[in-house]
């Protein structure tokens, strides 16, 4: 979770190009590019991921490019287009490449969406297993939310993954249940806007593989202002999550984390980490 940077020292610089190309003194509408450089630093093994990102979006045209590169030398692309072909419809492609191996991804989609329907359907070529399909919808009404989504393996001819969902949705407070991993994880969780300042949730997991206990885990965020909040987690084995986030000037902010399993407060088992974003 981005509020609570664990374990690393974070930096994302973010600038943004003018909406517009300009032609013989006049600005012809056009989209604009976004140039994004992210460096993550590993507390425990003092590795560092970086990553250069360039996107272009005109939303006119409902065109979304995106290019990056990273470290580890994997090249990768995606194109979105987004109601080009009718109006809810977007396709996404996107595929990745490491020169040196020839390691290769890609992944073609396309979803619709409207207003109480969303549905998604993909193919992964170069899944870990062999070439997979995907499909997932949530339909909702008054309310009311319920769906799905399955994966079907194509090398073995059977469906590998299957979940299921469906909630109540209200403009101050929402409720969810959750089947996962071929229904043998389940979860309850529910949220709660209780002031403009004040948000509280909770969320309890049981799964019926490996247990009978099952796992509480309560939350809250608190809005000092606009410009900074803190929020806090802990569950019943004794593990607290604290973040805080503080927008120090407009286009920097900065985010610190921590997790502490406080049934082991003196042992060197606590995560501790930072964030700092810039945008321009």
């Amino acid at each position: 979770n981005k509020d609570y940077p664990l374990g690393s020292a974070k930096l994302e610089v973010n600038t943004t190009t003018a909406n517009g190309i300009v032609r013989a003194g006049v600005t012809a509408p056009s989209g604009r590019f976004k140039f994004t450089v992210v460096g993550n630093k590993d507390n425990k093994t003092g590795h560092i991921h970086s990553e250069l990102k360039t996107k272009y979006s005109d939303k006119a045209r409902g065109l979304t490019v995106t290019e990056h590169w990273n470290a580890a030398n994997v090249l990768g692309a995606q194109v979105e287009l987004l109601d080009t072909i009718a109006k809810g419809v977007k396709l996404d492609f996107h595929g990745s490449i490491v020169p040196t191996s020839g390691k290769r991804n890609a992944k073609a989609a396309v979803e619709f969406k409207q207003i109480n329907v969303f549905s998604r359907a993909s193919v992964d070529l170069y899944a870990k297993n062999g070439p997979s399909l995907h499909a997932d919808t949530v339909i909702g009404s008054d309310g009311f939310v319920a769906g799905g989504d399955v994966a079907y393996n194509v090398t073995d001819a059977a469906i590998s993954r299957y979940n299921g969902v469906a909630g109540f949705i209200a403009p101050d407070y929402a409720v969810t249940v959750h089947a996962t991993q071929q229904f043998s994880i389940f979860s309850a969780s529910y949220f709660h806007r209780v002031s403009k300042e004040v948000e509280a949730g909770a969320k309890a997991t049981w799964n019926k593989a490996s247990s009978d206990n099952v796992a509480i885990e309560v939350g809250t965020k608190f809005a000092f202002d606009k410009d900074a909040f803190i929020k806090a987690k802990i569950d019943n084995a004794g593990r607290l999550g604290l973040g805080y986030t503080q927008v120090l000037r407009p286009g920097v902010k900065l985010a610190l984390g921590g997790h502490f399993d406080t049934t082991r407060l003196t042992e060197n088992v606590h995560r501790v980490g930072l964030s700092l974003t810039f945008d321009g």
